[in-house]
């Protein structure tokens, strides 16, 4: 049982734990990437860095003293305030579909943030131009290489507003994203179509960063490439994947088929250029009423495993994983 001392902090009820075996370790104000008051998230196992001064934002996700494999942008690293939108790095929290400057509100003040023994709740100001709050619940598993993080937008406008909760996981470069192609299904057995896939005006299909196989689609991050890739996807099988090193990072979410998704159908999309890649998912579009909101949550799964590239071996290593994180 763990013994628990409380603290006010920014206004909201910090609940501390002593940790025995089994726990979550909450440490409050870690120094990281030159912002001084984060919260590091750990279980023996894995660990999470959380920016406080900006955000809300995971900077670091990782097996505790191994490779980070969120991306970090050195040069804004620390950076606090402002008015440019900067990526930071790391796991952050939009609204879709995506415009310009709506999208594009920066997250660079600090936000109020709460532990409660178990959960980390982070609530950014509202964002002065749209009128949306943004929030995150982090929840660490005190046993497992598990993290539920449960992303909340709120219309704080006068009027309704409709827009869809849009999670964002940019990731180290140099590894490689996995995407589940739908189930086959022969003809003429079925005709109705399966997989709906979504192109931008600068994909390109024969870039060699992908692998367009007939149960997976691989999209490699290459620092040394000179342009940049997207692609969006209807994925109802509701997991997608980066590989890095021998670590693997599993997200699961979900899909409703009697729901309408932003971007003609997407809750999932990758996008990458010579920095980074990102793996994305998208909840419903949805028509808030003033201080309506709606919720979009994503698990995530790390495992140490020695992953090739062909769909032999994604059969024989990443699927089991799959199947053991359930829907």
């Amino acid at each position: 049982m763990a013994i628990l001392r409380i603290f006010a902090v920014s206004s909201f009820l910090f609940l501390i734990p002593q940790i025995s075996s089994g726990a979550v370790q909450m440490q409050e104000k870690v120094s990281y990437g030159g912002w001084p008051n984060c919260v590091r998230l750990a279980n023996g196992q894995i660990e999470l860095i959380v920016t406080t001064d900006v955000g809300p934002r995971v900077i670091r996700l990782g097996f505790v003293g191994g490779q980070n494999l969120f991306k970090e942008f050195a040069d804004q690293m620390g950076k606090t305030g402002g008015t440019e939108w900067r990526s930071y790095g790391g796991h952050r929290l939009w609204h879709a579909p995506e415009a310009m400057p709506r999208t594009y509100f920066p997250d660079n003040t600090p936000v109020k943030y709460a532990w409660d023994g178990k959960t980390l709740r982070l609530v950014q100001p509202i964002e002065t131009s749209t009128g949306v709050v943004k929030e995150m619940e982090i929840t660490l598993d005190p046993n497992e290489n598990h993290v539920t993080v449960l992303h909340r937008l709120t219309n704080k406008n006068l009027w309704d507003a409709e827009f869809a909760p849009w999670a964002l996981t940019v990731m180290a470069p140099g590894g490689r994203a996995i995407f589940p192609q739908e189930l086959y299904r022969p003809h003429p057995e079925f005709l109705m179509p399966a997989r709906a896939m979504v192109l931008w005006g600068y994909t390109d299909m024969k870039d060699p960063r992908w692998t367009w196989g007939t149960k997976y689609i691989q999209l490699r991050q290459d620092p040394k490439a000179k342009s940049k890739q997207k692609v969006g996807l209807m994925n109802t099988l509701g997991w997608a994947a980066y590989y890095l090193n021998g670590e693997l990072f599993l997200k699961r979410f979900a899909f409703d088929p009697k729901l309408n998704y932003p971007d003609w159908g997407c809750n999932n999309e990758t996008f990458t250029d010579p920095d980074m890649l990102e793996v994305e998912t998208l909840g419903p579009l949805a028509k808030l009423p003033p201080d309506g909101h709606i919720n979009h949550t994503e698990n995530w799964f790390l495992n140490r495993v020695q992953l090739g590239d062909t769909e032999a071996s994604l059969d024989k290593q990443l699927m089991p994983l799959v199947r053991k994180t359930g829907k």
